[in-house]
């Protein structure tokens, strides 16, 4: 599924507005994404969390050619899955559809 699939997805709980849909789903992953990127951790209860962890400097290895170079230490985004979603997936559970 991708962006637009997702969004039209949400609709369904908008009333079919894919475009309060689109507003939605952009506000939530901006949030998400501006608030991990600032090093908060963002914890959805059921869903997961989201957070930035720091990588060390290491050595890497280009697969095509063997070549060994350094890479230097950065931060790298996390996601952990929440209890709810790891049993709905484990157990091939389908989401529910929107209440209205």
């Amino acid at each position: 599924m991708n962006k637009a699939e997702l969004v039209a997805e949400l609709a369904s709980h908008f009333d079919g507005n894919k475009a309060e849909a689109a507003r939605a789903l952009n506000a939530v992953i901006d949030t998400i994404t501006d608030l991990t990127a600032r090093g908060e951790k963002v914890s959805i209860t059921g869903f997961g969390a989201f957070e930035r962890v720091h990588r060390d400097a290491r050595l890497v290895r280009n697969p095509a050619t063997g070549e060994r170079k350094a890479a230097a230490e950065t931060y790298v985004p996390r996601f952990r899955a929440g209890t709810e979603l790891k049993a709905k997936v484990a157990a091939g559970a389908t989401p529910k559809k929107g209440k209205k």
